[in-house]
């Protein structure tokens, strides 16, 4: 059966498309306008599946729009891409040279479509994702500060400090207001947050950045995350383990928390001082803990269970 398979290729002004079906490339600027005739032209068309990029927000609306019409959307990480087409010997980079990439990188690998996110969703990840920018920008500040010798440039940094921490205040305010507004979040927030380890912060952010967590099995869950050992054999020849890949964001932001667990979690805890009394380095224990955190942390959303219930 012929597959009609879409490449996207984003820009900040415009995107490019290019289709299996007919072969065509065409042109459509990023705005409301471009994305509705984009829209248009692919709805009669019916793709099997679309491949975009992720581009750090670029590509949202027209994935949203595609969304909201049915069509099945794919959303990759740059990366493997860009693996696939060095792997093809696709040297040569445009525009249009990425979108029937995209396009064959579709039918080589056939990513799962991304579900279509609630309103209640976005919303969170937009202010999640604002909440962190806020955090670096005092965090910059901070540090200015403990060089700032002069008193007014000191009294200025202290000013946008503060500035900062009122606004990280009201996005906090606004998350847990919408929140307690979402059924579905809040259970899972009062899931997430019974594990020792894991506050507040870091449950939304779970919710926010791992919403496959409950569906999964506990294998898949963590090389999602990026957690999950990786084989690095050949012939007679055993490679070390290694993790990588997966969400790396959300690897980032488990960090301190699975070392919070492994003080005061007594599983997790147990667990840890366990590997690191067989010999193995306290961060290869460490990245082991956040592994059994997280797979435990999706049987319990799984099951809908609290950890005392573990």
């Amino acid at each position: 059966m012929n597959k009609t398979l879409v490449g996207i290729d984003i820009a900040k002004a415009h995107f490019d498309l290019y289709d299996s079906l007919t072969h065509k490339h065409l042109r459509f600027d990023n705005n409301t306008s471009g994305i509705k005739k984009c829209t248009r032209y692919l709805v009669p068309l019916k793709p099997t599946l679309i491949v975009l990029e992720s581009t750090g927000g670029y590509e949202l609306d027209l994935v949203l729009s595609l969304q909201e019409t049915k069509l099945p959307v794919a959303v990759e990480n740059p990366r493997r891409v860009r693996d696939f087409g060095r792997a093809s010997g696709r040297l040569a980079k445009t525009d249009r040279i990425d979108a029937v990439l995209l396009s064959e990188y579709a039918a080589a690998l056939n990513p799962l479509p991304q579900p279509v996110k609630s309103p209640q969703s976005r919303k969170m990840k937009a202010l999640v994702a604002r909440r962190h920018q806020l955090l670096q920008m005092r965090t910059a500040e901070l540090n200015r500060r403990d060089h700032a010798k002069d008193k007014d440039i000191d009294q200025s940094i202290k000013t946008i400090i503060a500035v900062f921490e009122k606004e990280i205040d009201r996005i906090e305010q606004q998350l847990r207001t919408l929140i307690e507004v979402t059924p579905d979040y809040r259970k899972k927030l009062q899931i997430l947050t019974s594990v020792p380890g894991i506050a507040e912060t870091t449950a939304t952010m779970l919710l926010v950045e791992l919403p496959e967590l409950g569906q999964l099995n506990r294998r898949q869950i963590a090389a999602l995350v990026g957690v999950a050992p990786i084989n690095r054999d050949s012939g007679t020849f055993r490679g070390k383990r290694m993790t990588g890949g997966g969400r790396r964001l959300v690897r980032t932001r488990l960090y301190m928390p699975t070392v919070v667990a492994c003080h005061h979690n007594p599983q997790i805890s147990a667990f840890y001082k366990r590997l690191v009394e067989k010999g193995k380095t306290k961060m290869t224990a460490l990245v082991a803990a956040m592994r059994k955190m997280i797979t435990i942390i999706n049987t319990m959303i799984a099951k809908n269970q609290s950890w005392c219930l573990q």
